[in-house]
Parts: C-alpha cells; sequence; structure tokens
C-alpha cells in the first residue's frame, strides 16, 4: 500500500509538471511578472517587445502572465500577429482597467465607447488564455473590457468581466472557448463572426445579452453552442436586440435560465429589422427556453437548420481555419 501511495504521487506530480503552464519556462519567450520575477513587469511591455511576426507557420510567441492584477491600457497593434498570451489562470491572473464613454478627452469631449477597451486587439492570429479581462467603470455607462478587430482570434479559458457593452466583436472571426462573459446590457455586441463554446454569459443586471451588427453580406453572426446562461437575483434580460438589422445570432443547446424573458428577443423599436434578423434556437433546456411566447419572427430551427452552424461552416473561410488546432511554440529565446 505505501508503494502504491509514492507511485500515485509521483504521476500527481508528473502530471502537474506536464500542464501546469508556469513549469514551461524553456519554451516561453517571455515572461511578466508584477514582482520583477519575469522579463516584465506589464503585459503591455511584453506585448510592444514582441517581434513582428508575419509568417503563417502554425507557431506563436508565448508570453505568460503570472499571476496578479494588472492596472493597464493594452492596445495590440495590427502588426503584433502570432502571439499567444496565457495567464497563470482566469482566477489569479487579471487585467483590469476602468474607462467609460462619459470621461473626457484631452479635447474636452466625451471619449465614447470604442476608445474604452481595456484590452484591445487588431493583429489577426492572436490567442488569448487563462486570463480575467475586465473594466471596472461600473454603471457609468459604456465600457468595454476587451475589442477585437483582428481576424483568427481564439480565447480559451478566460473570464471577461463588465456592465454595459463589455465585449465587442467588432470585425473578423473569433473563437470562444469555456469562457465566463459577465455583463449587464448590449454585453456581447459588435458585427464579427463569432463561435462561443461551452462559455458562461451571466447576466449582472437586466437587459440584453447580445446586441449583433451583422453586415448583410455575412453569412453568419454570433452561435452559442452547448452555453449556459444565468443571472444575478431577479434579474431578467433578452436574447438579444438587433444593433444593425441583419443582426444574426443563434443558439444552439443552451441550458437557459428563468433570466431570460419568454418573449426571447427584442426589435430595439424597429419593427423593420424583424424582417431582415435572423433570431434562431435549436434544443436548448430550462425555464428560459420555453418557446411558447418567444416574438414571431425568431426562428425555432429544425435539426437540418441546425446542422449548418457547425465550427468548420462558420469560421474556417477559404483559407480553413481550424480554431479547436492548438498552436505549437516558437523556438526563438526570450527577448
Amino acid at each position: 500500500m505505501c508503494h502504491m501511495r509514492h507511485t500515485c504521487f509521483a504521476i500527481v506530480v508528473v502530471a502537474l509538471f506536464l500542464f501546469d503552464p508556469l513549469t514551461f519556462a524553456v519554451s516561453l519567450n517571455a515572461t511578466v511578472a508584477a514582482d520583477g520575477s519575469g522579463n516584465y513587469t506589464s503585459v503591455r511591455a511584453a506585448i510592444d517587445a514582441a517581434p513582428q511576426i508575419c509568417r503563417d507557420d502554425g507557431h506563436r510567441w508565448v508570453i505568460l502572465v503570472k499571476p496578479g492584477t494588472y492596472r493597464e491600457l493594452i492596445g495590440v497593434q495590427r502588426e503584433k500577429r502570432f502571439i499567444r498570451l496565457v495567464g497563470a489562470d482566469a482566477d489569479r491572473t487579471v487585467i483590469s482597467y476602468d474607462l467609460s464613454s462619459n470621461l473626457p478627452g484631452p479635447d474636452g469631449k466625451p471619449i465614447g465607447t470604442f476608445r474604452t477597451p481595456t484590452l484591445s486587439i487588431d493583429a489577426d492570429d492572436f490567442t488569448i488564455e487563462n486570463l480575467t479581462i475586465s473594466n471596472t467603470a461600473g454603471q457609468k455607462g459604456p465600457a468595454l473590457a476587451l475589442r477585437l478587430d483582428g481576424d483568427r482570434i481564439a480565447v480559451r479559458h478566460c473570464r471577461l468581466t463588465g456592465w454595459q457593452d463589455t465585449l465587442l466583436v467588432n470585425r473578423g472571426r473569433h473563437y470562444f472557448e469555456d469562457c465566463t462573459i459577465e455583463g449587464a446590457t448590449d454585453f456581447i455586441f459588435g458585427g464579427a463572426t463569432a463561435w462561443f463554446e461551452k462559455c458562461h454569459l451571466h447576466a449582472a443586471g437586466g437587459g440584453f445579452l447580445t446586441a449583433a451588427s451583422t453586415p448583410d453580406f455575412q453569412p453568419f453572426g454570433y452561435v452559442f453552442d452547448h452555453c449556459d446562461i444565468t443571472s444575478a437575483p431577479g434579474m431578467k434580460t433578452y436574447l438579444g436586440r438587433p444593433w444593425r438589422d441583419f443582426a444574426h445570432v443563434v443558439f444552439l443547446h443552451t441550458a437557459m435560465s428563468d433570466a431570460i424573458r419568454p418573449q426571447g428577443w427584442q426589435n430595439w423599436n424597429k419593427p423593420n429589422a424583424e424582417k431582415t434578423v435572423v433570431y434562431g434556437e435549436f434544443d436548448s433546456t430550462g425555464p428560459g427556453a420555453s418557446h411558447g411566447e418567444r416574438v414571431s419572427w425568431s426562428k425555432q430551427l429544425t435539426a437540418a437548420q441546425a446542422a449548418r452552424y457547425s465550427i468548420e461552416n462558420v469560421l474556417q473561410g477559404t483559407e480553413h481555419w481550424d480554431p479547436t488546432a492548438r498552436p505549437t511554440t516558437m523556438s526563438s529565446r526570450s527577448p
């Protein structure tokens, strides 16, 4: 029995070594640590120092962010492609700031919604893992945590928190896996194509989960697959309203709490949009999934219609992007 205990302990130690990102210093290109034990003390400095990699060979420039709260604004320029930004874990590794749309800018006028994100990514082929990205402005109007303008961006095991307009998926194609996204009003919005796999959507206040602005020429908008929807006690929310008239949002196999209003969707006082939006649901469960009172202009999809919404059809594009494939690391030394 003693021998067996020692063997099991050894196996556990080896497993922790293999899967803990903190142990893989040899494969990292840079380490961020607020206490000075890494190459950089700020996330922005590490990203700014990364090379402008313009090749597409499946590799990434890997930046590890050690546990801590990093209060900073980060803008990733378009040339910073193929970066993999990895936190120790989302509970202990937080990037936060508190800009809101009504704050005065240098000209004395409000800065507006689009200049508020804590983290803004304009680069293609970027990956974020194991981080909390937060805007802590609270109930002061639109205040973004994360804004995505690049293409082929993957976000895994992250927490995105805010109040109004938490996540702007502005353009491009994005893949979210096992993420928690929290907010109140329109807290997932924009015109991108985005797939949300096994994500948790939490309505901290009453409002709308989504406000899509899908262009009329774009075949897909947002797809939520095997997600969970919860809310703060007593809060009620809609699945979405159309920021633009061709909003396209589909929920598949999603567990919906009673936070979802029976109508499901709202037209944002734009009755003409009822003819052009695509709001669909398929095989969802829970008290919020009952579709007896859903608005007549939303759709309960058939199995054949739902089958059209696959990761391949929605995201792959002409270059056959597969966001479920894990990128490898680069062999370059830390800068």
